[in-house]
């Protein structure tokens, strides 16, 4: 398929609202890590009554933000239940490809259905999305008679895709002179901990993956604390970064607990921050100070 034919084919749907044209979709973000654009699936069609020649919600991001919004898959070309087993098969894909140094994204679309969100008349409020949409432990149900709303969540599963982006050339020598001159190097990213952990050691930043205490905790069964004390490197994923850093917000910000969670962490030899925001990349420089 010609990409540029294919997007003219399915258009982004657009209404006018007041005298302005309003495009119904949701940038990319890397707080957020998905786009979202609502395409027509048959421009010709004006007053469609069937689903096929309607409107479909497409999701596009990181694994773990699209397959959690998930209900169905789509298996042979039939929509089917995302079960369990289906789940774990998507997500030891995810991981394989991640372990590769492979950048993963998952696809998903909801097929709107004709006669609840007719073209020409709905209205997407695309620009109030967060305020129903953006917790992703919930349904379509849940926020379905919120006026402008349209499914965020109950999506159909397409597939997941891997993207090769390797390192620069000579970005490994580059970290092992930092490392003769005495500097320490830190690996901030927002690519998963798998695809941030295998760069990682392509470019020296780890160079003893298997004490990792990633590796012993969750390959070798380590305790948590067994692991910590026999590891000299930890890949760090953005949400357990942000959740230690809630749990602190209210001590007082001379107690010498407050951030001691990051500066353990840095102390490590080798440290990656994987699934980062911007938010937190200034944390964790602010860390290293």
């Amino acid at each position: 398929m010609d990409l540029d034919q294919t997007r003219e084919k399915y258009p982004t749907y657009k209404y006018m609202q007041n005298g302005k044209e309003i495009q119904c979709l949701i940038p990319f973000s890397s707080d957020i890590k998905f786009n979202l654009f609502i395409r027509d699936m048959n421009p010709e069609v004006k007053k469609p009554t069937n689903i096929d020649d309607n409107l479909s919600v497409f999701m596009k991001g990181a694994p773990e933000r699209i397959l959690s919004r998930c209900s169905r898959i789509l298996v042979n070309g039939e929509e089917v239940p995302f079960t369990e087993e289906l789940r774990k098969e998507v997500n030891e894909a995810n991981s394989s490809f991640g372990k590769l140094g492979e950048r993963v994204l998952a696809f998903a679309r909801y097929r709107l259905p004709a006669d609840k969100y007719p073209k020409g008349e709905y209205e997407f409020n695309v620009s109030t999305w967060k305020e129903w949409g953006l917790n992703a432990k919930q349904t379509a149900a849940d926020y379905a008679g919120i006026k402008g709303s349209f499914p965020m969540h109950d999506m159909c599963l397409v597939g997941v895709t891997s993207l090769n982006d390797p390192p620069r050339t000579m970005v490994d020598l580059s970290v092992n002179k930092c490392r003769d001159a005495g500097i320490k190097v830190i690996m901030v990213t927002g690519d998963q901990p798998p695809t941030a952990a295998a760069i990682a050691e392509k470019v020296n930043i780890i160079k003893a993956p298997h004490k990792t205490y990633n590796y012993l905790h969750e390959e070798l069964g380590l305790s948590k604390q067994q692991a910590w004390e026999q590891s000299t490197g930890v890949v760090v994923h953005g949400d357990l970064l942000a959740e230690k850093h809630l749990n602190e917000e209210k001590l007082d910000d001379i107690d010498p607990e407050k951030g001691r969670y990051l500066l353990d962490w840095i102390s490590k030899k080798e440290v990656v921050f994987a699934r980062t925001t911007p938010s937190q990349k200034l944390l964790i420089v602010d860390a290293c100070l």
